[in-house]
């Protein structure tokens, strides 16, 4: 065992020490009928403490969350699941101390936590995808690289075309456009998935783009004939049967 080891061990025996030592003083100065109460009502004061210390942080981080979201104007699709994930932690959170405060062992709460994280990191690789849209959605919101009713063009490369259309709505899996390329009458719907958004090259229109170039027709058999150049005469070699005569 280092010296640091020791020293913290020793540091943690003597501050048990202290508070056990604390602890008859006070029983001695109680009345009897309070004494066996003690134990009880110290524990009992702890798990009310913590348990009002949790209300207090989900209230003040569920204030911060809806200024950031009048910030940004976030939508409640987004504002909720946030609200939720908070709440759950500190749920989670004031649980194991309150366990620990009723008596129950620090391993097996550690054994618990440790289970139950592993199961979470399982079920995010699980749902890697998922979770990758949420969070580009969120980047949307907040780095507003274009918002609804921009008209954009989402390229794979800077010289290939792609997906182009105006921006009818956002939400946490999918970007929705609505298809510049559609033939007049027909309205077509694009969603691009969030993530796919800030994979590729995204074009920013200033106002309404030009219209897409019609599709060039195939060529027809005839089309090739009549578009044929005519074909350059033969040379005639002289010879005997062909020499022309004066």
């Amino acid at each position: 065992m280092s010296f640091f080891h020791f020293f913290s061990f020793d540091a943690t025996e003597r501050n048990a020490r202290t508070a056990v030592s604390r602890m008859q003083v006070l029983k001695t100065r109680l009345p009897e009928w309070m004494q066996d109460w003690l134990e009880v009502i110290i524990p009992g004061s702890q798990i009310l403490l913590i348990l009002f210390a949790a209300w207090l942080l989900q209230r003040t981080l569920r204030r911060l969350v809806r200024r950031a979201s009048a910030h940004y104007q976030l939508p409640n699709e987004l504002v909720v699941p946030v609200n939720g994930l908070i709440r759950w932690i500190i749920i989670a959170s004031a649980l194991l101390l309150v366990l620990e405060r009723m008596g129950v062992s620090a391993t097996v709460l550690w054994t618990a936590f440790t289970g139950f994280a592993t199961v979470g990191a399982v079920a995010f690789f699980a749902a890697w995808s998922v979770l990758s849209n949420l969070f580009c959605a969120l980047l949307i919101f907040t780095v507003r690289p274009f918002k609804i009713g921009d008209y954009i063009e989402v390229l794979d490369t800077a010289e290939k075309p792609g997906a182009i259309g105006r921006v009818v709505d956002i939400n946490l899996l999918y970007t929705t456009l609505e298809d510049h390329g559609a033939t007049s009458g027909h309205v077509a719907w694009l969603q691009i998935p969030n993530a796919l958004v800030f994979q590729r090259v995204v074009r920013r229109f200033q106002g309404v783009p030009p219209p897409p170039a019609p599709p060039t027709p195939p060529a027809t058999a005839a089309d090739a004939v009549g578009n044929a150049s005519p074909a350059a005469p033969t040379p005639v070699t002289p010879g005997p049967f062909n020499t022309p005569r004066y």
